[in-house]
């Protein structure tokens, strides 16, 4: 039976498996952790498929070893889905695949499949990635890459095929709409980009991918609550969860980042609060979104106090702020789902998801004509820009004011000197 074992000498873990009625026994320079364990395991998964399937390509995963020259690359009788995606032609006895004549290349400078190269890509620049995004490769990789061009060279994909990947990808059904969004889609052709440009550099040919523009992202959908909503929402809610939107109404934070808050990182005496986590699905990520969002917030005495109740409630456990009563952190999705949608429909708001939350604080902030620049600081932006292109515009709806400060400051100087003006012509006539 296939297995992913660990070397007793070093410790570096090596593929165990049978391949025509040959025992396979390749080495990495991976150490034996349960992560690098379940990474080979999905390679090890793939393999087993493959040669189950007839289409095992050796050389394609193990491009340097001893072992590739001795096997031979054969499908099986089925048809097979090409790059394209169409299934190739169907022939009398078992179909091989043949390339056309190359020069001989020595083993290090063979170019393997897209699929093994992938995985090598994902194994050498995880260690750069937050574990959120690491998922997220790979399960674009997974869905979206490999079933298409798994099995090619990295070197022989046409430009012209990438744009008809875009293409096909806006007619896949996503998780919450019709077809995959323009978002999604730009991050899968993103990650195929970056795939084809190590490669080309590595394995030294043109990458196809040039020329490609990313998909037009429509803007978010930013839809703030009034104050007298926040309010109506803050005196309606279940006591248990006043003061966790008591925070998230008046702190600006995202929702990774209030589900992760600990209590370490919570500075009453400066009034403060670190952010310093953030939980993404259930995993605590140690360092923020980006460098901007490693900030201190500064507590309102709303949020103060808010927070002091809460310390009665789950101080004690010495972890999350907000969590369950065995001290385990909040499943957003839960929460979102049997707290904050049956609230909305119950007072008759429009539904809107919880980050609207953190919306409502910038406005809120610049409706109390807060400084713009402490406001970015506050939300963790990079700067102004997306105060004044997206928040701004509501301000005049929360403040009911309309120009009538600029109004009012006008009114007040010109009735001066208007007043001025009386007053001179008064002594005049005398």
């Amino acid at each position: 039976m296939a297995s992913i074992r660990a070397r007793a000498d070093s410790g570096k873990l090596f593929f165990d498996f049978r391949f025509q009625s040959v025992r396979c026994r390749e080495q990495t320079l991976l150490d034996d952790t349960p992560a690098n364990r379940r990474r080979l395991e999905k390679v090890l998964q793939r393999i087993e498929l493959e040669i189950h399937q007839g289409v095992f390509d050796y050389s394609a995963f193990f491009p340097g070893s001893k072992l590739a020259a001795t096997f031979a690359v054969a499908v099986s009788e089925a048809p097979r889905e090409t790059g394209l995606g169409q299934p190739t032609p169907q022939v009398n006895g078992p179909a091989v695949i043949s390339a056309p004549p190359q020069p001989p290349l020595a083993a290090s400078d063979a170019r393997p499949k897209i699929g093994a190269f992938a995985e090598t890509w994902q194994l050498e620049n995880q260690v750069t990635w937050r574990r959120s995004y690491q998922r997220t490769v790979s399960d674009i990789v997974t869905k979206h890459l490999l079933p298409r061009f798994g099995a090619r060279d990295v070197g022989s994909l046409l430009r012209e095929e990438l744009l008809q990947l875009r293409s096909e990808l806006a007619k896949v059904k996503g998780r919450k709409k019709e077809t995959l969004s323009p978002r999604r889609i730009n991050a899968i052709m993103n990650v195929m980009s970056l795939i084809l440009a190590e490669a080309s550099d590595r394995y030294k040919f043109t990458s196809p991918y040039y020329n490609i523009k990313p998909l037009r992202i429509p803007k978010s959908d930013v839809e703030p609550f009034t104050l007298a909503e926040v309010q109506r929402i803050l005196d309606t809610v279940r006591e248990d969860f006043r003061d966790y939107y008591t925070v998230r109404f008046f702190t600006g934070m995202r929702t990774g980042e209030v589900d992760g808050l600990k209590w370490k990182y919570v500075d009453f005496e400066r009034q403060l609060i670190l952010v310093r986590e953030t939980i993404v699905l259930g995993v605590v990520e140690e360092d923020a979104k980006t460098i901007e969002s490693v900030r201190d917030i500064h507590m309102s005495q709303v949020v103060y106090d808010a927070l002091k109740r809460q310390l009665a409630r789950s101080g004690r456990l010495k972890g999350f702020v907000f969590c369950s009563s065995t001290g385990h952190a909040l499943d957003h999705n839960n929460i979102t789902k049997r707290i904050w949608y049956p609230l909305l429909r119950h007072l008759g708001l429009k539904k809107r998801r919880p980050y609207q939350t953190r919306h409502t604080a910038a406005t809120l902030w610049l409706a109390a004509g807060e400084n713009p620049e402490w406001i970015a600081r506050q939300m963790g932006h990079t700067s102004t820009e997306m105060l004044f292109k997206v928040y701004s515009r509501y301000v005049p709806n929360l403040t009911r004011k309309d120009g009538s400060a600029f109004e009012r400051l006008l009114s007040e100087r010109f009735a001066s000197s208007a007043q001025n003006v009386v007053v001179e012509g008064a002594h005049h006539h005398v």
